[in-house]
């Protein structure tokens, strides 16, 4: 029996990479359950917020960022990943374009309650 095509394909973060180059505007680019994993360019000071019902997983593909919260800063650079935890306030940057994969649930809007000029569209797929 043939396989469906492209059903046993992986994922490539270049090529996807390669399909956008808006900055703060989350892709999705697969699905876990109810959990989304979502590339994003990042560059300059995104807004603080907090997500009050779930962690957020930040992956960093290539590049360097931080993550300020209002007790400290955390600095992240390519292969590196950090954990914020639900409901702390945080706030990413990147001096120079940054590539990250964000993990969280399907849904969640990238400024929180935020909102804002930076608030993205949701569930974009790449």
């Amino acid at each position: 029996m043939a396989d469906a095509p492209n059903r046993y394909q992986p994922v490539n973060l270049g090529d996807k990479f390669k399909r956008f180059c808006d900055q703060w505007a989350p892709r999705v680019v697969a699905q876990m359950n109810d959990y989304q994993f979502k590339l994003v360019r990042i560059q300059g000071q995104f807004v603080w917020h907090s997500h009050a019902d779930t962690d957020e997983v930040f992956i960093i593909v290539e590049g360097e960022m931080s993550i300020e919260f209002r007790d400290g800063r955390v600095d992240l650079k390519s292969g590196e990943l950090f954990v914020v935890p639900r409901g702390v306030e945080h706030k990413p940057a990147a001096e120079r374009e940054c590539k990250i994969m964000l993990v969280e649930p399907r849904g969640v809007i990238n400024t929180g309650e935020a909102g804002g000029a930076l608030t993205a569209a949701n569930d974009v797929w790449v």
